[in-house]
């Protein structure tokens, strides 16, 4: 008797391109365990869409007709409220990137990121871990260090903060912790340092466990709390 396969992934793709919606709905159907159920190309049709359809998760473009993707978080997690929300848009604007996590977007993606990574990054998401795009995390985290204490911006949590988590860490993780400060991607960092791209991710899920943190803009905070840019 075979083992069972896991339950698909089931997506809302929203995006006011119908190209867009095609191409990314044959992206993803390339992985047996993502399902599209449905697209939409503005946030009415979308907010339709979710209550009907239920989604594990939805892929929002910023940029919609009439009302923009962070204005429609909140109605959207009112119609799906067990769906995860990420953002996949062209906007690198940091004003876009905080509202959409204040207004609970498990994530931030740009439009340039690979169809591998795309993948990894929903799979993290229903996994329940914060994603934004490598490019996005030193606006994030400027934005992490200029906010008031408490607030919701990706704080830490605060026993990852401690000095020893970062003397654990290896020189090369070090390295790449600096790298991802700086935003610089899995790929990016490869190359700096004349290694395999795997290798890299490998480095990164252990500078993630010794600083028991879930995602890549939580460590960068705390390597930027700690002067290591």
């Amino acid at each position: 008797m075979q083992p069972s396969r896991p339950p698909s992934i089931r997506i809302l793709v929203v995006d006011d391109h119908t190209l867009f919606r095609r191409g990314l709905t044959a992206l993803l159907a390339r992985d047996p365990g993502l399902c599209v159920i449905g697209d939409a190309a503005d946030a009415g049709q979308a907010q339709r869409k979710a209550a009907e359809l239920q989604p594990d998760l939805i892929l929002l473009d910023n940029h919609l007709p009439g009302v923009n993707g962070v204005d429609a978080l909140p109605a959207l997690r009112e119609a799906a409220p067990g769906a995860r929300i990420l953002m996949l848009t062209v906007s690198e604007d940091e004003a876009d990137l905080a509202a959409a996590l204040r207004g609970g977007a498990a994530g931030y993606l740009l439009k340039t990121i690979e169809g591998d990574d795309l993948t990894e990054a929903i799979q993290r998401a229903m996994r329940g871990d914060s994603v934004v795009a490598p490019e996005m995390t030193s606006k994030l985290v400027a934005a992490y260090r200029g906010a008031a204490a408490g607030s919701p911006a990706a704080a830490p949590p605060a026993q990852a903060a401690l000095p020893s988590a970062i003397a654990s860490l290896s020189p090369r993780e070090l390295d790449i912790l600096r790298g991802i400060v700086r935003g610089a991607s899995n790929k990016e960092i490869a190359r700096d340092h004349g290694i395999a791209e795997t290798t890299v991710k490998i480095h990164v899920q252990h500078i993630l466990r010794k600083l028991e943190v879930s995602s890549r803009v939580h460590a960068a905070v705390i390597a930027s709390e700690h002067g290591l840019i």
